[in-house]
């Protein structure tokens, strides 16, 4: 595979999950937040195929991951506890047992509190006990490992004790990002794979995101000095994780301080969102 961009430490490729070629038993840690099927408007890709496609869909690029991790290996899944779309359905046990038939291992789920139940809009039969829609406002990140959860090497880890204590508690609150703000119909924030990366890799593995959308993925795991691979279907967003990727370096360059709040507010401006 020829690289869509490359520097030290990052690799992006603008190729299919499935068609990628990367070294068997080569990256240290999966990152990622694949589609739904809930009908997202992307560029290029179809969020509403039949379920046994989707089901089919999901089996094979949790295949290629399966082969591309270590045997010590990990892989973070962030997707909806459940969708209601086309009709409801359980996506965060549904594909927790696509993994475990792939052959991974499960090891927890992480629920992730988004703190906007203020922002729905359907109750079904409302004040009846006819119809009444349950909604709730969290996701899940699925933990999961290839062959066994220990670590074979020894690492350097660069998480605080405070955060150990914290996001070993496996209720996560914090909010979703803008849609708008980054560009991306589906992004996710930063927190989620500072967390993920800093609590389940050394300094220095490799990370590797699938789906690598905006690039949030490939910024975070680069600021934290771990090497990352990202794969996008769509040149478009390549573009857009290109530019956030560029302007993230502009800013380490020019501060020497650099911190994850400067990280969320630096991607604010509008240029991004045209890019």
């Amino acid at each position: 595979m020829i690289p869509y961009f490359q520097t030290e430490g990052c690799t992006l490729y603008h190729t299919d999950v499935l068609e990628a070629d990367i070294p068997s038993s080569s990256i240290d840690l999966v990152v990622t937040s694949p589609p739904y099927n809930v009908g997202i408007e992307y560029s290029s890709y179809e969020d509403s195929k039949a379920l046994d496609e989707y089901l089919e869909f999901s089996r094979s690029w949790l295949t290629r991951c399966w082969e591309w991790l270590k045997p010590d290996g990990r892989i973070c899944i962030n997707v909806a506890l459940d969708t209601t779309t086309p009709t409801p359905f359980s996506l965060g046990a549904t594909m927790t047992t696509l993994a475990q038939e792939v052959g991974f291992r499960y090891q927890s789920t992480v629920v992730w509190y988004k703190q906007n139940l203020q922002k729905r809009t359907a109750w079904g039969s409302w004040l009846s006990a006819s119809a009444p829609y349950v909604m709730a406002p969290v996701e899940v990140i699925i933990l999961l490992c290839k062959e066994r959860w220990q670590k074979l090497s020894k690492g350097v880890s660069d998480i605080t004790p405070e955060e150990f204590k914290a996001w070993t508690n496996g209720f996560w609150s914090f909010n979703p990002e803008s849609r708008t703000r980054i560009g991306h119909p589906a992004p996710f924030p930063i927190e989620l794979p500072k967390r993920c990366i800093r609590l389940f890799s050394y300094v220095g593995d490799t990370v590797l995101d699938p789906f690598a959308g905006s690039g949030t993925t490939l910024i975070v795991a680069h600021a934290l000095n771990r090497n990352v691979i990202g794969l996008e279907i769509d040149r478009g967003y390549c573009d857009l994780s290109v530019k956030r990727f560029n302007r993230y370096l502009l800013s380490r360059q020019l501060s020497l301080d650099l911190d994850f709040d400067f990280l969320q507010s630096e991607y604010s401006d509008t240029d991004l969102v045209s890019a």
